[in-house]
């Protein structure tokens, strides 16, 4: 691997909108590791004879293995720079989705999921990163339309997935796709680059002392702050990291998957238009939301997000086995939930700082591991009382609840820190003094 840091990007490299551009891109290639999963629930339960649950540990592993390593891949973007990073996580995905094709047992299967956990968070990290240290002034919208690309490229693709699935089944399929996004992440990738330390000096308005103040992780960790938003974040991924990988079971559960709707002149079975709706809401959220989060401000922005989601879930289980109230509880889950590590991501920087900006955000991303464990406990749960209404009316509640908790506790906290939180750690005031001298790209 080549540190960046000695060969500054230039000419359209060092145009910080064509380096948002390729996080877009590669955002978009990785998103159906997770977003896609659910296509392919049903089919390997058919054709294997596995348990849906047993296969649902598969997403597990990915989850956890892909939010806890972030942090790790995080250090390596900051010391290393996005492109080897990045090509890496590409070629580990061929590797993941090709295994996958192949796995002839549950533990096969959970393997090609680890890998591709790791191949996700690589892009992932690098991407969202990379985004917030070019955008230091844009925070919220940069880090939003980067994430926008996880939600767009699963609306791209989900009709041709599900189609392949139908036509050749889902070993192919994943066999297919995984030379296509994989590959592509690696070639996109070679093209990435950090940008020059004077970007540092730019700041939002609004928030004080939020570049001159930089912290490691190690320094995060002891802050209360930090494990405030890491409580709020876990409660609320949980609700929606549930509903991205139940929301076909639920479909099918409830009869209505292969419901024919009309929809802008073509007929479309509900539960491929419902996840192509998801999709595209779930992309659309991501800038809309950092854009209105850095004008009104991150806690605000929770408060009404967090509030829909805990109604989208509620109605979801209680109104869901109407077809068009599904088709509009299930776009709603997703256009309040997909925006949160957008909006978190941009909150690493406001009160942390840009210089360790890649692993301090990627370490507020493993609160999506913790979520994941209620992933195949949900279908335990849900198969003992026959009914999806326990498990998402209460992360509804707890959704409804983090809003406020956002509000009313993180906010004071947040504001605490960034304006009295003590002395600067050793090195910040001549690394601060440095930014400011260099000259503003």
């Amino acid at each position: 691997m080549t540190n960046e840091a000695a060969s500054p990007a230039t000419g359209i490299l060092g145009n910080r909108w064509f380096q948002l551009f390729l996080g877009i891109l590669c955002m978009g290639l990785v998103t159906n590791l997770q977003y896609g999963w659910t296509l392919f629930v049903k089919p390997m339960h058919e054709t294997m004879k596995w348990s849906e649950a047993g296969i649902q540990v598969a997403f597990t592993v990915f989850v956890l293995v892909e939010t806890w390593l972030i942090p790790i891949e995080g250090w390596l973007v900051d010391r290393y720079g996005p492109r080897p990073v990045a090509a890496a996580g590409g070629l580990l995905i061929a590797l993941a989705w090709t295994l996958n094709g192949f796995a002839a047992t549950l533990p096969e299967l959970y393997i090609g999921s680890a890998i591709a956990g790791v191949g996700a968070g690589c892009v992932y990290g690098t991407c969202v990163g990379n985004a917030l240290k070019w955008f230091p002034d844009r925070r919220g919208f940069a880090s939003g339309l980067t994430a926008a690309g996880y939600g767009v490229g699963a609306a791209l693709t989900v009709i041709p997935i599900a189609n392949s699935i139908a036509s050749n089944g889902y070993k192919a399929t994943f066999i297919r796709f995984a030379l296509i996004l994989g590959f592509s992440v690696f070639v996109i990738a070679l093209f990435m680059r950090r940008p020059p330390h004077s970007l540092a000096s730019r700041k939002r308005a609004g928030v004080a002392g939020d570049i001159d103040r930089e912290y490691s992780p190690a320094q995060v960790v002891r802050t209360p702050v930090f494990w405030c938003l890491y409580v709020v974040l876990t409660l609320v991924c949980a609700g929606g990291l549930l509903a991205s990988a139940q929301i076909a079971p639920i479909a099918k559960d409830f009869g209505i998957a292969s419901k024919p709707i009309l929809f802008i002149g073509a007929t479309l079975p509900l539960l491929t238009l419902t996840m192509t709706i998801d999709n595209i809401v779930n992309g659309l959220t991501r800038p809309l939301s950092g854009l209105l989060s850095d004008h009104i401000g991150r806690e605000n922005t929770m408060l009404i997000v967090f509030i829909g989601q805990g109604i989208a879930l509620s109605g979801l289980v209680l109104f869901g086995r109407n077809p068009y109230a599904f088709l509009i509880f299930a776009p709603m889950v997703f256009l309040c939930y997909a925006e949160l590590y957008a909006i978190s991501s941009a909150m690493a920087g406001d009160i942390f700082g840009t210089r360790h900006v890649t692993a301090n955000s990627g370490m507020l991303y493993t609160t999506k591991g913790i979520a994941a464990l209620l992933v195949p406990l949900g279908s335990v749960i849900t198969v003992a009382t026959g009914s999806w209404n326990t498990v998402f009316l209460g992360c509804g509640v707890a959704s409804i609840a983090m809003g406020f908790v956002a509000k009313f506790v993180l906010e004071p906290m947040r504001i605490r820190f960034v304006n009295h939180g003590g002395e600067k750690p050793a090195g910040q005031l001549a690394h601060a003094a440095r930014c400011k001298s260099e000259p503003t790209v």
